[in-house]
């Protein structure tokens, strides 16, 4: 006669034991890995279709290689507006807040940035050299005041065959002049060399303008701008500029 075995019971789960609180020690590490990945600067920017001296800090920073979030000044922005209409008495955009410092100006923002990123080679390594930089780089932000109001960057806009007015004649040709002496002292395709610097931002502007209203180039200078416009960095401001909503009637001329 067969012997019935009792059914056996399912093993009772185990009840979970609650979480031990993480320890201060923990919790000062997770904040740490937080805070090592949230970006540690701002940059304030004005558009990114007209403002030639927001890509040129925007470029500094990139170049720099410092994490940065950008924070974009509203279109009807009044002082912005004049900013762009050259009718402020000075430019305060782009602005760079990092670390309890707020550096406005773009030379005061590529200093900046040389002292907090010096291996990112914002300047050159060579004193001669980076005396050239700097200076080069001090005509770019103090003059050609008539190229900027003969030619005001839009990055949206094309206008080929443009009669360039004769005020603004001279500051291509200085223009030209120092490009072709960088290409052919320090070997291109940059300014100075194969490393881009602070140079390359300040005038990168200006290789947007050349090719906006078409204005003819030796072949040195001509494949300066191109070699500009193929930066990724490039690429990626244009990008945005395209889709900037906002127009300003008085930079969208019909000329």
């Amino acid at each position: 006669m067969p012997v019935a075995t009792p059914a056996k019971r399912p093993p009772k789960a185990l009840a979970s034991k609650p979480a031990a609180p993480k320890s201060s020690v923990a919790r000062g590490v997770e904040r740490k890995a937080v805070a090592a990945a949230a970006p540690v600067a701002q940059l304030t920017l004005s558009s990114k279709n007209y403002s030639s001296w927001s890509l040129r800090g925007w470029l500094l920073a990139r170049f720099s290689g410092i994490e940065f979030a950008e924070s974009m000044i509203a279109p009807d922005d009044v002082d912005a507006r004049r900013e762009l209409l050259l009718l402020a008495p000075s430019i305060r955009v782009p602005c760079l807040t990092h670390e309890g410092a707020r550096v406005w100006n773009t030379l005061a923002i590529a200093q900046y940035l040389n002292e907090i990123a010096p291996h990112a080679g914002l300047m050159p390594a060579d004193r001669i050299a980076r005396a050239h930089c700097w200076s080069i780089s001090g005509e770019m932000n103090s003059g050609f005041v008539n190229l900027r109001s003969a030619l005001p960057m839009n990055l949206k806009a094309h206008f080929p065959k443009h009669k360039i007015w004769a005020g603004a004649q001279p500051d291509i040709d200085r223009i030209v002049e120092i490009w072709t002496e960088c290409l052919a002292t320090y070997g291109g395709p940059y300014l100075f060399g194969a490393q881009r610097n602070m140079a390359d931002a300040m005038y990168a502007p200006v290789a947007t303008r050349f090719l906006t209203y078409d204005v003819k180039l030796n072949p040195a200078c001509a494949g300066y701008c191109q070699t500009i416009m193929a930066m990724p960095e490039m690429q990626q401001w244009l990008a945005a500029a395209k889709v900037e909503p906002e127009e300003i009637d008085e930079l969208d001329m019909d000329f």
